[in-house]
């Protein structure tokens, strides 16, 4: 290292923590959350002001307050609009949009789905408490069905979205899911999400303990946990269970659920992030007492793959344009090509 130059020390959990009082519940899930997107960022390489974190309105959308980035609190369902017009400016930065079930499903929901479809190198955590929390406790887009709320007394009558079969739908180039109370699973899936180039799409179940607490209990809990949860890995079988003797196999396209001392490990279904038609599979395995299998939830990568993206496309045709035309002419380009004279 030349002579007079200081070394940079690394950064680290701290330095993107804020002076803020973090003002949630008690025992509310955006707290592992935050805490664990504070582990990962230092690990990425980016410096410090080149992150952005973009929310809207919700208890999740507190977030920018909490992290020592640039940041904004944007306006109900917007985060994604003002992340795509950032990242279209600011290619260079990493933008992070923080969303709830509401938020980013409801008044947000067409433009959660553009930004997708766009495909901008944004990376969009969805915090999926299926309820309403700021508002006390409304049923949100996720809520199940006949679920008795504040706003649904005799029980909810709206089909729920799925988050993950929505990002899947609107041709996400990366979808995912984890939950608040995995913190490794989910730091790795964050780790992921942050290597992707592209638009990914995280859902991260997050337990609201004061409108909708254990909503997500059985796929955390000690004992449950093995037997309701399973985890992707690609390349390997899908396994699940307290010492992984059970197995997942494919009758066609319907997962079925078999012991692995009755069969071998290659018969198992093998995970592939790059398959659609599976990941589609994949998004849809939600428990289903009707089922004659009971299928545990899946957690991890369920798809990824490669298409350009927005900004980079964008950059690239205002470049061609000017080595075509030279300095653009703003009055001819308003005028336009279409025009006529009256007499």
């Amino acid at each position: 290292m030349p002579t007079g130059v200081i070394d940079p020390q690394p950064l680290t959990a701290k330095d993107f923590a804020t002076d803020q009082e973090v003002r949630w519940c008690p025992g509310c899930g955006d707290y592992s959350i935050l805490a664990q997107v504070q582990k990962v960022f230092p690990t990425l390489g980016i410096p410090r002001e080149n992150f952005v974190i973009i929310s809207g309105i919700g208890c999740s959308s507190r977030f920018p307050y909490y992290m020592n980035t640039y940041g904004m609190h944007g306006i109900h369902g917007r985060a994604t609009a003002i992340a795509s017009g950032l990242k279209a400016a600011r290619p260079e930065l990493s933008v992070w949009i923080v969303t709830g079930d509401g938020d980013g499903l409801s008044i947000g929901g067409n433009h959660t789905i553009h930004l997708l479809r766009r495909n901008f190198d944004v990376n969009i955590m969805l915090f999926n408490n299926q309820i309403y929390g700021l508002t006390k406790g409304q049923y949100s887009p996720t809520s199940e069905e006949k679920k008795i709320t504040k706003s649904t007394p005799v029980g909810s009558i709206d089909h729920p979205f799925n988050p993950a079969a929505l990002a899947l739908g609107a041709d996400a180039t990366f979808v995912a899911r984890s939950m608040d109370r995995d913190p490794k699973h989910l730091q790795s899936m964050l780790l992921r999400a942050a290597q992707h180039k592209g638009a990914s799409f995280l859902e991260i179940y997050q337990n609201c303990n004061i409108f909708n607490d254990g909503a997500f209990e059985t796929f955390t809990e000690k004992l449950s946990k093995p037997n309701e949860a399973i985890f992707l890995e690609h390349g390997k079988p899908l396994m699940f269970g307290a010492n992984k003797e059970k197995g997942i196999k494919l009758d066609g396209l319907k997962p079925v659920v078999v012991n692995v001392s009755d069969c071998s490990e290659n018969d198992l279904w093998i995970h592939d992030e790059h398959d659609l038609a599976k990941a589609q599979v994949l998004t849809r395995m939600f428990d289903n007492p009707a089922l004659e299998d009971h299928l545990p939830r899946p957690f991890g990568v369920f798809y990824q793959t490669n298409r350009p993206c927005y900004e980079d496309i964008l950059v690239q045709q205002i470049d061609d344009s000017i080595a075509k035309n030279g300095k653009g002419d703003l009055d001819a380009l308003l005028k336009g090509k279409e025009t006529w004279q009256i007499d």
